[in-house]
């Protein structure tokens, strides 16, 4: 599978102008992802001159580029540009995985691009192609999964998501949690695979036990009235980035922000301390959970956090980190069937389904005693 346009760099151009206020330059260019690096430095630079002008003359010798993340759904290149008056100007160019569009609103992750960077969250976009997007170079290093459970950071984060959370995007405010999950369970249950062996571990997989979970889940989560808020739901190590000279922190790729719960948003993030080896013993204790609660909650003030608020958060993202696990789950199931990535996104949806199984008891039933305090209370 080549190289495919996911979608059209000139609405995408014209829509961000919209909302951003100013000129986004656009081209129909189509990069294959899957390129080695040396093809693609060619490929990029011929894009950088199309895109902007004041550098087409440029020879190709004055830019470089280098690979900053390559990950399961995009690859993020540096390019670096040595201008006329000899000082070097920089940008980040994203590359979108094929198929993509099956998991990722692309339509919905441009209407928040705008207003989160006014809102200080992320790059500045400066100009979209055919499958990705060219935008400012941010001078940090991204996170390990490690480094998410330093207090310190862990406290910034807090803080940031709870400016994130704030953030006012333009459209429906409806939830999209059970939205996404019900469509990728409506496409997962419905794949054929090439391979025999695939398709037969496949075929192992009982949809009415995966959609029981799903009802089951949204049913019990709904019983929390948990908060409606802008979310970034991919809240992990490789989308965050830290300056350590300036001790400034950055959230960047928004691909599957939309309006979720706040728990949901948490709880996703604790999942992914379980790092690239998905140990999820990893997943924080209640003393570092309540830690980043504390300045997600009041972040002037961490302390004076009443240990009711703490207790109903802690539930909260107890419950939703279910959720998280069947969603990517899910995800994963589809990605199996239609990514060229070499990735074994097969064994990674039984991963996350059989933690789902594992947890589900404790946090259900933490879950329900809590609904049944409260309303007795």
């Amino acid at each position: 599978m080549g190289a495919e346009e996911i979608w059209n760099a000139k609405e995408v151009a014209e829509e961000a102008r919209e909302q951003c206020s100013s000129d986004i330059p656009s081209s129909p260019l189509i990069i294959d992802i899957k390129l080695p690096l040396p093809q693609l430095k060619p490929r990029i630079i011929n894009l950088c001159k199309e895109l902007f002008k004041k550098w087409s003359h440029l020879d190709d010798s004055r830019f470089t580029i280098d690979t900053v993340s390559g990950g399961i759904t995009n690859l993020l290149l540096k390019v670096s540009v040595r201008e006329d008056d000899g000082n070097d100007s920089f940008v980040t160019v994203r590359l979108f995985g094929p198929n993509t569009e099956f998991v990722i609103d692309r339509e919905r992750e441009l209407m928040a691009i705008g207003h989160l960077s006014a809102a200080g969250f992320g790059a500045k976009l400066l100009g979209a192609f055919g499958n990705g997007m060219v935008q400012s170079f941010i001078d940090a290093r991204t996170l390990s999964p490690e480094d998410m459970g330093n207090p310190k950071l862990a406290a910034d984060i807090a803080k940031q998501l709870r400016r994130f959370h704030m953030v006012e995007i333009p459209g429906s405010k409806e939830p999209q949690l059970w939205n996404d999950m019900y469509k990728f369970l409506e496409k997962a249950s419905g794949l054929k695979f090439d391979e025999s062996d695939k398709q037969r571990k496949y075929d192992n997989i009982s949809f009415k036990e995966v959609n029981d979970a799903v009802s089951q889940l949204k049913d019990l989560t709904n019983l929390l009235n948990a908060p409606v808020v802008f979310a970034h739901n991919d809240l992990l190590s490789g989308n965050l980035m830290l300056n350590d000279d300036e001790e400034k922190l950055y959230f960047i790729d928004f691909e599957y922000g939309s309006y979720s719960y706040r728990g949901y948003d948490i709880a996703n993030h604790f999942n992914e301390y379980a790092g690239f080896d998905c140990d999820y013993s990893l997943y924080p204790d209640k003393k570092a959970q309540y830690h980043f609660f504390r300045h997600y909650l009041n972040p002037d003030e961490p302390k004076e956090v009443p240990e009711e608020d703490l207790k109903n958060l802690y539930v909260e993202t107890d419950l939703y980190k279910l959720a998280s696990h069947l969603y990517w789950a899910l995800w994963a199931l589809i990605q199996a069937n239609v990514s060229s990535i070499d990735f074994d996104y097969l064994s990674y949806f039984f991963l996350r389904y059989e933690e789902y199984k594992k947890q589900k008891d404790s946090s259900f039933s933490l879950a329900q005693s809590f609904i049944s305090e409260c309303g007795t209370s």
